[in-house]
């Protein structure tokens, strides 16, 4: 017999055991982010405190990992040199970054931890800034950008009577609300936060909903390509996936809390 073949390669869970993941620094696991760091994702533009979306998410897959938060260290990584080529100053990256085959070819992605939803705003006080369900926005006048996943929401989901104002640019679309050339935009979520949090003043999300059909936009965890540490990462979220845990912190930060009620 060829003893030889006798050696089993590891399997995934002795391989993840935290003494051997291959780490930037050994016994610390170092996650990137952007400064500042934006609600609701974050809290208080504190990566390291566990608030928010993406700081409650971060210290979960550490969690999973075999780390407690004291083995974690924060480092500030320009959104784009995220899923730039070349070398990378943490182990992972939590910002926001949608999963796309083009950043994929740079660097390595995990599972998704997130499912973009969409979202409608309005400005406050305005005829559909109190819309409880989708059914309510049918006679709205909603504004769009053009090739866009938003898009294809309104007509799959909403389903207006009138055909929606589709614009080129974003900023188009945030400008025909501030101008009341329409009665609410649907965007994706975390834009909403951002047009409500700093483009358009008094204006609210009245809501959020998922998108049927298409490939849903997802954010992943950003890994320098070809790591070592690709395997481990998604076994954590895949644990988190189905004990609830993604979906419990997703309930928490992105939710009625954060000014994002869900809209059926």
């Amino acid at each position: 017999m060829d003893d030889t073949a006798t050696t089993a390669a590891p399997t995934t869970s002795t391989a993840c055991a935290k003494e051997q993941l291959q780490l930037l620094t050994p016994g610390k696991l170092t996650i990137g982010t952007d400064k500042p760091a934006y609600e609701p994702w974050f809290k208080d533009d504190d990566p390291s405190n566990g608030q928010g979306f993406e700081s409650a998410v971060a210290f979960a897959v550490a969690g999973e990992l075999g780390f407690d938060r004291s083995e974690v260290q924060w480092s500030t990584v320009k959104f784009d040199a995220a899923f730039a080529p070349g070398e990378k100053q943490f182990d992972f990256d939590v910002n926001q970054v949608s999963i796309t085959p083009d950043r994929a070819k740079a660097v390595d992605f995990s599972k998704g931890y997130y499912t973009v939803k969409q979202a409608v705003v309005a400005v406050e006080g305005s005829k559909y800034a109190g819309a409880k369900s989708l059914a309510e926005l049918k006679d709205a006048k909603i504004g769009v950008q053009v090739g866009t996943t938003s898009l294809d929401a309104v007509k799959n989901v909403i389903q207006p009577a009138d055909d929606p104002n589709v614009y080129n640019e974003q900023i188009d679309v945030v400008n025909a609300l501030k101008n009341e050339q329409v009665d609410a935009v649907v965007v994706d979520l975390p834009t909403a936060f951002y047009v409500t949090a700093a483009q358009v003043e008094k204006s609210k999300i009245v809501g959020q909903f998922g998108s049927t059909g298409g490939t849903p936009e997802e954010f992943g965890l950003v890994m320098e390509k070809g790591s070592a540490l690709k395997p481990c990462v998604d076994k954590a979220v895949d644990a988190l996936k189905s004990k609830g845990e993604l979906t419990k912190i997703e309930q928490q930060w992105l939710g009625s809390a954060a000014g994002a009620p869900e809209l059926r």
